[in-house]
């Protein structure tokens, strides 16, 4: 899930930045540098510092040299959630699962929770149902739902998907299916 949040922290300015005429410009350039792409447990991915909506007098801490601005700012954050519905794209097939971007992270997909069918997995790693002779590879676009996320390794956090529950899966199996079943409505 993205979020907007709006937090504060103070801003270390170093001395070779006093010329600088747009404070504001200068801080945002700073907030990039210190939150831009980390991860953090309670916040997730911080994509992007979208706003800064307030900035406190500057305070110069003796030995230092540098000001230190409190600031209040905005960042777009993504927070993958349990039992959250994503889209995404396979981007690998290995003998164990299958790895898929869903944007700002990738997750992984056990080749158990691909579909509900016996699943070989071929040489050129492309995944085929037994009974269903539904096949999965890479660049296929799809729809998964997030059963576990860790970040125990803050720097690699770990995202767990499935695809085996209605309305999940490829794109095209799903478009399949719903002309399956208006086909067999109709007779």
């Amino acid at each position: 899930m993205f979020y907007e949040l709006e937090i504060q922290s103070h801003v270390r300015l170093p001395p070779s930045n006093f010329d600088d005429k747009n404070l504001e410009k200068t801080l945002k350039e700073r907030l990039n540098e210190q939150y831009e792409g980390k991860i953090d447990k309670d916040w997730g991915i911080i994509l992007a510092i979208k706003e800064i909506s307030k900035v406190g007098e500057g305070v110069i801490v003796p030995g230092d040299g540098a000001a230190y601005y409190d600031t209040n700012f905005k960042i777009l954050t993504f927070k993958p959630e349990i039992q959250e519905v994503v889209l995404g794209t396979v981007t690998d097939i290995t003998d164990f699962g299958v790895f898929f971007d869903i944007g700002a992270i990738d997750g992984m997909i056990h080749v158990s929770q691909t579909m509900d069918d016996f699943v070989s997995i071929s040489k050129v790693g492309v995944l085929t149902g037994k009974e269903s002779k539904k096949v999965l590879k890479t660049k296929d676009k799809c729809k998964a739902r997030i059963v576990a996320v860790s970040y125990k390794d803050l720097n690699n956090p770990k995202i767990g998907l499935t695809m085996r529950q209605p309305g999940l899966g490829n794109l095209q199996w799903l478009v399949d299916d719903k002309k399956k079943a208006t086909k067999e409505d109709k007779e």
